[in-house]
């Protein structure tokens, strides 16, 4: 195979990524969008952006996905994508009859410099938005950013359409949950149903990406925030937004708009940071922590106790998004395991000062790169350096571990190989004990394979 030619040597890049740790945002605006009941994507460019953007989240959460394009054209690159994306609106509406268009740029519109504010609002003035329905909309141009950007972006473009101020506070608590798996934002929502503390979670996934086999045609699944649900936002007593990258502007952009509280922490993965995600909500709530939370807890530590010496020492190679990879870093470093080299390919300064923070400098010797030139190819090189003992992160990941007989655990996106990550969760205590258990299950399995027939064990 070609990586097999990679060179350990890794000369500092600027200009070129070779096989980026990253996608480009419209996938994420679209993968946010879905997650409001009703709401139809709608990509802005032409057929083949739109295409590749659905065919990705089809791979990855084994699901059909739905969205519309503008189908631009040459012409339509030279004189601007308006006249298509008015009459997008008109036909979407009237063919479909979705609660909610949600638009998103491509980087042909963004280079063309379309307006979507002023052509949204031309077509509510021209009568092509039915009474009840709504538009959103979010700038993501492919060229910059990340999926993780895109999704972030188009979150914030729910806050900028729905969160108006208002006078009375409810009881309920936003919570804008980041990027993480259907699954995860059913276990979130368990938990918090769990402390009887009322939410509104926006974007909501579960019921969409995760849908069960009824017999049902409908477009729209059963799933989803409700448009209703999305306008009480504004009302919320706080917001709980988890990752600093992909919630942490909405969150921001709706304390300015309605004066909402926030507080943004890292996705709870692994003991710590669920530990830190149950107790901001038992502060906020003024609420105790059921005996049922605890247990979950009492189990993830002794699996956590019990299997250490599994753990102990593991060197760990972890690229993806920036929110995951922070969690994830210092979950493994809990375990006692070494993540020693973490890359993603979205940009941010503040990705190192938050790993810089998640490693607590327990291992000193870790390298962490982001941005575009944090790519697949610098990871590798890393790697043939000195080699690691497991990799965590997305299918792109199954060539290093093929060529370095190293395991792999699939975590992030995108997982086009594998079933399950979209059933079953990663985040709080019991999400810790399934990431345990692929942790375990992967190091045993690669023992197992190679040790010699005298020193096989058969038991644990």
């Amino acid at each position: 195979m070609l990586l097999r030619h990679t060179a350990a040597d890794a000369p500092e890049r600027e200009a070129l990524t070779v096989n980026p740790a990253k996608t480009c945002q419209p996938i994420g605006a679209m993968y946010a969008a879905l997650g409001i009941h009703g709401c139809l994507p709608h990509s802005h460019g032409s057929q083949g952006c739109c295409s590749y953007h659905r065919s990705a989240l089809t791979r990855h959460y084994k699901e059909p996905v739905f969205a519309a394009t503008s189908s631009f054209t040459e012409g339509t690159s030279v004189f601007g994508g308006q006249a298509n994306l008015m009459a997008a609106i008109e036909t979407i509406f009237s063919a479909y009859d979705p609660e909610v268009i949600a638009i998103h740029t491509t980087c042909l519109s963004e280079t063309i410099g379309d307006d979507l504010v002023q052509i949204s609002t031309k077509a509510r003035m021209e009568g092509k938005v039915p009474e009840g329905k709504e538009i959103i909309f979010a700038n993501t141009p492919s060229y910059v950013g990340s999926h993780v950007i895109g999704f972030a972006n188009m979150v914030k473009g729910m806050v900028t359409a729905f969160g108006s101020a208002s006078e009375e506070r409810s009881e309920r608590l936003n919570i804008i949950p980041g990027w993480v798996e259907p699954a995860d934002m059913r276990e979130i929502k368990s938990l918090c149903a769990t402390m009887q503390i009322p939410i509104s979670m926006f974007p909501d996934t579960s019921g969409v990406l995760d849908c069960g086999l009824d017999g049902s045609t409908g477009i729209f699944p059963a799933g989803g925030t409700t448009v209703a649900e999305l306008k009480t936002m504004g009302a919320a007593k706080h917001t709980v937004a988890l990752g600093p990258t992909a919630s942490g502007p909405a969150a921001r952009e709706l304390e300015v708009q309605a004066q909402v509280t926030s507080d943004v922490l890292e996705i709870p993965y692994g003991l710590r940071a669920t530990d830190r995600f149950i107790d901001k909500l038992r502060t906020i709530a003024g609420v105790e922590v059921p005996a049922e939370i605890t247990w979950q807890r009492q189990r993830l530590v002794d699996l956590i106790s019990d299997m250490h010496q599994y753990f102990y020492g593991k060197r760990v190679a972890l690229w993806g998004d920036p929110d995951q990879l922070v969690s994830l870093t210092e979950f493994l470093c809990d375990l006692g395991m070494k993540p020693v080299y973490v890359v993603t390919g979205t940009p941010g300064k503040a990705f190192a000062k938050r790993m810089e923070a998640a490693l607590d400098g327990r291992v000193p010797e870790a390298k962490v790169k982001f941005g575009n030139a944090a790519d697949m190819m610098l990871l590798h090189q890393w790697i043939k350096q000195e080699s690691v003992d497991l990799l965590i992160g997305g299918t792109h990941g199954k060539y290093i571990a093929r060529d370095e007989n190293i395991p792999l655990v699939r975590h992030g996106f995108p997982i086009l190989d594998r079933v399950g990550h979209q059933l079953f969760p990663t985040v709080g205590y019991k999400g810790a004990m399934r990431l345990c258990e692929q942790i375990l299950s992967a190091l045993m399995d690669q023992q197992d394979r190679m040790c010699s027939e005298e020193t096989v064990e058969l038991v644990m």
